[in-house]
């Protein structure tokens, strides 16, 4: 989820009670506990640490019989949002590569909204392990690849979709699922073909939102032109499907003392190359989290300029957010990708 204005440290801290004490629902709060309690089946329930506030969704970490972090939000969208999050982390989590926290369960509030409690762990910035991250990420994304090679060797069945209990090669771009990014829902619907995925899923579907709330000319002829040209940056390059994150940027990492923590994804299997876009914009990752990622994953010819087509998937992602600040971002590299 885009939440731009925090650090990771504070994306722990997103408060429940922020969220009622503005709308002036104490007795939501009550109901929201009670829930809890029975939903989880616990006699405990005593909320602690700092508070804060999201972008899209306020939470809260709470003393149970084990410890859990709560998402909330009142949107009527909120529970194909954290579906869309709970799938994502538990695809992740099965490849048991990198950490994220355990989902637990996505809970209907009454009136609207949706609740989705997860693993509490204390996190804090990510610095010691920025190496370590990168070779993570570099080897999520080559597990499908290596998983297929690994049972086409054994003859087994190929399939498709993560939603199956045994890991399976997954043959195509999409997600089981739908996911957001930030609040826009994302359509993932399986195809054999990567760039007709991208432009489709995602930047048109991107771009459709502007068009909708901004009918911005500009916008509409640069794209009109950039969209026949995105399939030739794809010339002479393989792309086997691999699970994605889906939106690294560096608030949505962090570390214990253990390692590396990765959370708040909206995955789909699609281009690795995809993932680093956003790694790489608003303050990013360090140096040494590219270099880890590249030693095992070398930039394809042409690297750089798919790179500035993923960034603008971005770019107009926070248009369509954020307002017209974005505006400029995003026209100046579709202006760069027609050159």
């Amino acid at each position: 989820m885009i939440l731009v204005q925090l650090s990771s440290i504070q994306l722990l801290s997103m408060a429940i009670q922020m969220d009622l004490a503005e709308s002036g629902c104490s007795s939501l709060e009550t109901t929201m506990e009670k829930i809890l309690k029975t939903e989880l089946k616990t006699s405990v329930l005593k909320a602690f640490g700092s508070s804060g506030g999201g972008y899209i969704s306020q939470g809260q970490a709470y003393e149970t019989d084990s410890g859990v972090f709560v998402k909330v939000n009142h949107k009527p969208q909120a529970r194909k949002m954290f579906d869309g999050e709970m799938a994502s982390l538990e695809a992740i989590q099965k490849t048991n590569i990198v950490r994220v926290p355990q989902p637990i369960k996505v809970i209907d509030l009454p009136g609207g909204g949706a609740m989705f409690v997860m693993e509490y762990l204390k996190m804090k910035s990510l610095k010691r392990y920025c190496s370590k991250l990168g070779e993570q990420m570099a080897d999520l994304h080559l597990y499908n690849q290596k998983l297929g090679e690994k049972l086409r060797k054994e003859g087994n069945t190929i399939g498709k979709g993560a939603g199956h209990s045994e890991s399976q090669y997954v043959d195509k771009f999409g997600f089981h699922t739908a996911t957001c990014c930030g609040y826009i829902a994302q359509v993932n619907e399986w195809q054999s073909d990567w760039p007709s995925f991208f432009i489709r899923h995602r930047l048109q579907a991107q771009m459709d939102l502007i068009e909708k709330d901004y009918g911005d000319r500009e916008a509409r002829e640069l794209w009109s032109q950039l969209k026949l040209k995105i399939p030739e940056m794809f010339c002479d390059v393989e792309i086997v499907p691999a699970l994605l994150h889906g939106d690294l940027w560096a608030g949505n990492v962090a570390e214990d003392d253990s390692g590396p923590i990765i959370f708040d994804p909206a995955s789909f299997y699609g281009h690795s190359e995809f993932e680093l876009a956003i790694a790489g914009m608003f303050g990013g990752f360090s140096s040494c989290f590219f270099s880890a990622y590249h030693s095992k994953i070398p930039k394809a010819p042409g690297f750089e300029k798919r790179n500035k087509l993923y960034q603008l998937f971005n770019y107009i992602n926070h248009w369509n957010h954020f307002g017209t600040g974005y505006r400029g971002s995003t026209l100046n590299v579709m202006r760069k990708l027609l050159k």
